[in-house]
């Protein structure tokens, strides 16, 4: 690789979260030979297990800040024993591991990458053992037996398995019949249109990628199978699970075949109509609560890419305002916001023939369209976008809003719907999540003039408040000169001529933005005493560091009697 393409790279890898496990930042040299070697093979295991082609290891960046420090780490000049650090690694690694190394000159810093294969069909070990890295930290890949399974079955499609013992006879008629419409609606259009109809059951199974060469898959038990089928993918679990959150509680579970019973689960759902009332229109917005099409899709997704080796069935929960949707895995390739917009196609699938099966009988869109489908039916009906917040290492966890969370975004998409983009409306998404927004973000929000306020905590601007009638709630985010709070203190304390922590907190907490969270108002209101008994030194504390106890300042005293 070129250094221009070393820089690009170093960048990529840089605007990565913080806790990423196939991606290591080291500043200095501080690190041992035989550590070294642990990285390389915990970062192997750990690009398999995030579905990654590779991992990286770069010296001369801080782990914690992603800063370019440089390093003198100096790989081809090192040694173990008498011997090349580079051969002795590449000996002790099994299976081998063909990683790369890369000098960089990154402006006046000079840095050391190592691209590393993801392991291959099984764990990459170093001297016997193999790694994996947890928050930074290396450790025992045996001791995460789940995770051995995921890399060894990393290069096997679980849906596209042979059940031997398997028949067509353990279909569902009407579940094939259900099927065969909508691959015939699917395939409108196409050459085959008009031979489906004349097709045997196996043939249409085979043409649909359901079966293989006549011969029944795991695919085609969970989408098609007969209930009492479903102990042919046992330990695996088709299995979706409703469960009512509110005030009332229910559950109930949803069986094979998932082709027909998401249908049942759809109709689960109390799907009530919403109302809007927009300032500039003298009629009402009416909306559904959910859209119906939105919980296909999800509840699909959800079938299309849980992990099966995982053994856990799929949730969905209906609460008050949303429904919660959760699956085994991760996200396969990539993260939630990559396909927002609708602009990224996935390469690969964790059951490839089970989400062409699903494509053939119209349950989800191919190509990663589903979630920008989502996205944009939110924005329609001017609600919270679809999101993935929430989710873990191990589960994908979708969030779909049926209620607005702060009246003024929904206004704003309203009224201004035909001149945001889906951009903006995913970014404004975020600020009324109060969910972090990139710096570049943040710019491009406030030159529209949709926000204001200080990182991490923006809130709706002036121009917007005022157009969508919600001048209060912008004084209550945007608050009051530092100025204004301190002298609320010192008439506090020229009443009555003391005030302890919690007098002040009193005073304080309820009239501070309304943007910032609780504990950063505490922070916000400790930061003001200090200033003022530090920097202003208009008070003194009479009492201990542990129990403050707050009175005028001498200065200040002889001021106000001077006065």
């Amino acid at each position: 690789m070129e250094n221009e393409e070393l820089i690009l790279l170093v960048d990529e890898l840089r605007a990565l979260p913080k806790e990423n496990e196939w991606v290591e930042f080291k500043s200095g040299n501080a690190t041992t030979n035989e550590k070294f070697g642990k990285y390389i093979s915990a970062i192997s295991n750990a690009a398999c297990i995030n579905n990654q082609a590779f991992g990286y290891l770069i010296f001369g960046i801080n782990d914690t800040t992603h800063q370019i420090e440089g390093t003198n780490f100096k790989f081809k000049n090192r040694k173990e024993g008498n011997g090349e650090l580079e051969l002795w690694v590449r000996r002790l690694l099994h299976p081998s591991v063909k990683f790369q190394f890369f000098p960089c000159q990154y402006g006046k810093f000079y840095l050391e990458i190592f691209k590393i294969p993801a392991a291959n069909g099984e764990p990459t070990h170093f001297e016997k053992i193999p790694y994996i890295r947890f928050d930074s930290s290396l450790t025992d890949l045996r001791n995460f037996p789940h995770f051995i399974k995921a890399i060894y079955n990393s290069q096997e499609d679980w849906s596209a398995a042979i059940i031997e013992k398997a028949t067509i006879n353990n279909l569902d008629e009407n579940a094939i019949n259900e099927a065969r419409l909508k691959f015939k609606e699917k395939m409108s259009g196409k050459a085959i249109y008009n031979e489906i109809d004349k097709w045997n059951n196996e043939t249409f199974l085979d043409k649909a990628k359901i079966t293989i060469e006549g011969k029944i898959t795991n695919t085609a038990i969970l989408l098609l199978g007969k209930t009492e089928a479903a102990h042919f993918i046992s330990p695996s679990v088709g299995q979706i699970t409703w469960k009512l959150d509110t005030d009332e509680k229910a559950y109930e579970h949803f069986e094979i075949p998932l082709f027909s019973t998401v249908n049942d689960v759809l109709n689960r759902i109390r799907n009530v109509k919403y109302k809007f009332f927009p300032n500039n229109q003298l009629i009402a917005i009416e909306v559904l609560k959910y859209d119906p099409e939105v919980i296909l899709e999800a509840l699909n997704n959800c079938i299309a890419h849980q992990d099966y080796s995982a053994h856990s069935r799929i949730v969905l929960t209906e609460q008050t305002g949303k429904l919660i949707f959760s699956n085994a895995g991760n996200f396969f390739e990539g993260k939630a916001d990559d396909y927002s917009l609708g602009d990224k196609t996935p390469k690969k699938y964790r059951n490839k023939w089970l989400a062409d099966a699903m494509v053939n009988l119209n349950m989800i869109d191919s190509l990663g369209f589903g979630i920008h489908k989502m996205f944009k039916s939110q924005r329609q009906r001017f609600f919270p976008l679809p999101d993935y917040a929430k989710s873990k290492r191990n589960e994908v966890v979708l969030e779909i809003y049926g209620h607005s969370i702060d009246e003024n975004y929904s206004k704003l998409l309203i009224e201004r719907k035909d001149d945001l983009t889906l951009t903006e409306v995913v970014l404004l998404d975020k600020v009324q999540k109060a969910q972090p927004i990139t710096e570049d973000a943040a710019k491009l929000l406030k030159r529209k003039g949709f926000i204001e306020g200080r990182k991490p905590d923006y809130f709706i601007s002036a121009q917007i408040a005022e157009a969508t009638n919600q001048k209060a709630e912008y004084i209550k985010n945007r608050g009051l000169k530092d100025d204004h709070y301190k002298k609320l203190v010192i008439d506090l304390i020229g009443k009555y001529g003391k005030a302890t922590k919690e007098d002040i907190d009193r005073l304080l907490l309820d009239i501070l933005p309304a943007v910032l969270d609780e504990q950063k108002k505490k922070n916000k209101v400790r930061n003001l005493v200090y200033a003022m008994h530090k920097k202003d030194q208009t008070i003194e504390n009479q009492g201990t560091t542990r129990n403050p106890l707050w009175i005028l300042s001498s200065s200040k005293t002889n001021d106000k009697h001077h006065n």
